[in-house]
């Protein structure tokens, strides 16, 4: 089973150009990314004890770590793309 692949040597293999489902993978992808970030907030903000308060900031920073990663990607595939 391969390792995990770095934001470089996905850089070095995609071209948005090339590949114009890519921006639509990634509209997708920061969608999914958005609904799960917005329940995990609204979690963490109801929680009822520490525990799940902190399980929840994990889901948020987890989260906002794949968004931005993505982000990443997304403008090193292609500089004239700019994340929405």
């Amino acid at each position: 089973m391969p390792g995990p692949v770095s934001v470089e040597e996905l850089r070095a293999r995609v071209s948005m150009e090339e590949a114009p489902a890519l921006q639509l993978l990634f509209h997708r992808l920061n969608n999914q990314l958005g609904i799960i970030l917005a329940h995990a907030e609204l979690l963490e903000a109801k929680a009822g004890d520490e525990m799940n308060r902190a399980r929840a900031a994990q889901i948020v920073a987890s989260t906002l770590e794949a968004m931005t990663t993505a982000a990443e990607i997304r403008r090193g595939a292609s500089p004239s793309i700019e994340p929405q």
